[in-house]
């Protein structure tokens, strides 16, 4: 595959001489990462005005700057201001606008994090913070708090205590790594990681999220999914906003990976001026699922500082998700969620199709306006289930069973369990009744 006309240009604008095969060396474009607003303005051919360079500079004193030169080339710089990749790469004087409801760390990973580099907020799983280097800074990133750190590579020591902790913790089977970008390590590193996971019996599924498909899919060598192959169960999540960010060189990176036999997800953030469009979002869906990628998740932008010009009202993401659910297939529709500031994980946003219901019937409403009904069951016994989980002799006597314990509001409805209500902390009357009790209870 070669490069183009216009990505040759640029090739020779970065100083570089010699065969253009270099641009498709994923190291020549980490070495060539531009970090200052004079190569990118040098290398696109393009020029901001001086007022606007004083708070562009004002900005990348707090959040850097540092983009691929793949990423680069994909902007039009005829039309660089409402270019959807322009946005997501180059900074904006908005990121300096911090609202009173922004937060450092809004999905609180440091605050559920056992030991440093790793967050276990999720009973079954846990995120791995295997490196902090990016191929690229994203302008929405939610981690913004780490941006401009010291770009790095925790040591194996550090990843080990991560490791010891999922080793010594049986109800961890899911483990996902993330950063900055794991694709950023090096073959023999990474595989160092998957080989110590892969070791632990109770670690079923590993899964690694990346942008290095979208922002320097040249990363994705046939060494790497070589390697990757060796691990299986991997799963590899990417990122995806746009549909221009789907080009001939991310169509070859994601082929490779699904021909290594690794499920592919994306995770889309809504971004205002970027996607907020049910047209762009359904054109994205249907170019990822055209390349083997399953649309999972379309992300609410978070509360981090300085990306309220990202965000977009709740309405727009379920406008979008009208858009698709019934008007095209049912795996090219991702789940919308909103992060639950404060740590309360992922929850899902959709629009409303269950209308009403009674004792024996629901109504529901398609994705057309139609109204229609389903009618319950008249009487209904769970199947070959006594309902005393504590002492099943039926269900739970299957193969590959599980007996777990319930939480949330699963709690209330599982039958083995006697709770019925779920008290928020700190709730005022039924902290009075606890202080009648015990002033009762000293009394007698």
């Amino acid at each position: 595959m070669t490069i183009s006309k216009r990505q040759k240009t640029l090739f020779h604008r970065f100083g570089s001489s010699g065969s253009h095969n270099k641009w498709k060396d994923w190291k020549w474009q980490v070495r060539h990462t531009v970090r200052d607003i004079d190569t990118f303005e040098t290398v696109l051919g393009i020029k901001h005005p001086p007022e606007e360079r004083q708070q562009l500079d004002e900005t990348l004193r707090r959040f850097p700057l540092s983009v691929s030169p793949y990423y680069l080339s994909l902007i039009d710089p005829e039309d660089f201001r409402n270019d959807p990749i322009y946005r997501q790469c180059f900074p904006s004087p908005d990121e300096l606008r911090v609202c009173r409801t922004d937060m450092a760390d809004p999905l609180a990973e440091d605050t559920d994090s056992p030991v440093p580099g790793l967050t276990h907020r999720y009973p079954d799983r846990v995120l791995m913070h295997v490196s902090n280097v990016c191929a690229m800074y994203c302008r929405h990133c939610t981690r913004k708090r780490k941006v401009g750190d010291k770009d790095s590579i925790p040591k194996r020591e550090a990843i080990s205590k991560a490791i010891d902790y999922i080793r010594r913790t049986p109800v961890v089977r899911d483990v996902l790594l993330s950063g900055g970008d794991p694709f950023m390590l090096s073959n023999t590193y990474l595989e160092w990681i998957l080989k110590q996971l892969s070791a632990i019996p109770h670690v079923e599924v590993i899964r690694i999220g990346t942008r290095t498909p979208v922002v320097l899919p040249y990363r994705i060598t046939e060494k790497l999914t070589t390697m990757l192959r060796k691990y299986q169960p991997v799963w590899v999540n990417t990122h995806f906003n746009h549909p221009r960010e789907i080009t001939d060189s991310s169509r070859a990176a994601l082929a490779r990976l699904a021909d290594a036999g690794i499920p592919l997800g994306n995770q889309t953030v809504l971004l205002a001026g970027v996607n907020d469009c049910p047209r762009i979002m359904r054109r994205l869906v249907h170019r990822l699922v055209q390349n083997r990628v399953r649309p999972y998740y379309l992300y609410q932008c978070d509360l981090s500082e300085g990306l309220e010009h990202f965000r977009t009202p709740v309405g727009k993401g379920i406008e979008i998700l009208e858009s698709l659910i019934g008007h095209t297939s049912g795996f090219a529709v991702p789940t919308y969620v909103i992060d639950a500031p404060g740590g309360g994980g992922k929850i899902p946003v959709m629009p409303n199709y269950l209308i009403s219901w009674n004792t024996n019937k629901v109504v529901l409403r398609n994705y057309e306006g139609v109204i229609t009904t389903y009618h319950e069951p008249d009487s209904y016994e769970q199947s070959f289930c006594d309902r005393n989980c504590a002492d099943c002799h039926l269900a739970l006597k299957l193969d590959g069973a599980e007996e777990y314990r319930a939480i949330g509001i699963e709690k209330l409805l599982a039958d083995h369990d006697k709770t019925i209500a779920l008290v928020p902390a700190h709730n005022e009357r039924h902290n009075r009744r606890k202080a009648k009790a015990e002033k009762k209870g000293a009394r007698s």
